[in-house]
């Protein structure tokens, strides 16, 4: 049994606008299957086996906090020209930079139109195959502990762990790496930024929550109600949701 992450999920006061944007940035297209804003390779969102790791934004009243988030995205670009080009054009959309104490760095960090931050790398070899993706980016106190939990949740590869980060991919070699960067300070507010994850076809969802469970994460009320996914905590809080497979 395993999980693999397929979507990003974004909480955004206005869904259809951040959509817009995020399919900017990765060169993706938005679609509207239901309440959210499905941001994806062409060709539409297909279900239950993606064939990325996509974005899904979900409307919700509450506008985001000052408060930075403790997961967020890196983009992956192909030379200094094509960072420079994809900064501009992301504030023209409506990206604002950022400054989260990175100092003079060879990224740029920028939040999108409602204040979710990400950066835009610098080319590395290391991200020259993910896509528009390099990475999703969650700040943890403990990166070891992560690597234990995430990598026994999840059906990726463990990279790399040291005291200050741990680096997940899939074992297929495709799609954006997992990094868990040992931060300062801890969780203080819900997540604007998560991860789902999905069970393969013929996979036992609720099987797979109970040994998320056993693995120590926490059962969560986000007031979803009666929903066909299920909310989790990791063992530092950070909010994640098991899809169902249909």
């Amino acid at each position: 049994m395993a999980l693999r992450p397929v979507q990003v999920n974004i909480k955004a006061l206005d869904g259809s606008a951040v959509g817009r944007f995020w399919a900017e940035a990765l060169g993706w297209s938005a679609y509207n299957p239901g309440v959210t804003t499905y941001v994806g390779p062409a060709g539409g969102p297909v279900w239950p086996d993606p064939v990325a790791v996509c974005i899904d934004i979900v409307p919700v009243p509450e506008a985001k906090t000052t408060t930075k988030n403790r997961v967020h995205l890196d983009l992956a670009t192909t030379s200094a020209a094509h960072q420079a080009e994809l900064v501009a054009r992301l504030k023209a959309h409506g990206a604002t930079p950022v400054d989260v104490g990175q100092g003079d760095v060879p990224w740029t960090v920028l939040a999108d139109p409602e204040g979710n931050e990400f950066c835009v790398l610098e080319p590395r070899e290391i991200y020259r195959d993910t896509g528009p993706i390099a990475a999703v980016v969650v700040d943890c106190v403990d990166p070891r502990a992560m690597a234990r939990f995430w990598g026994e949740a999840m059906d990726w590869t463990l990279h790399e762990v040291t005291d200050d980060q741990a680096v997940l991919r899939s074992a297929k070699g495709v799609g954006p790496y997992l990094e868990f960067l040992r931060t300062p300070g801890v969780k203080t507010v819900p997540d604007r930024v998560h991860l789902d994850l999905l069970p393969y076809p013929g996979d036992d969802k609720a099987a797979e929550v109970d040994r998320l469970r056993a693995l120590g994460a926490t059962d969560l009320d986000l007031g979803q109600g009666d929903v066909p996914w299920t909310c989790l905590a990791d063992p530092e809080g950070h909010e994640f949701c098991v899809l169902a497979p249909s």
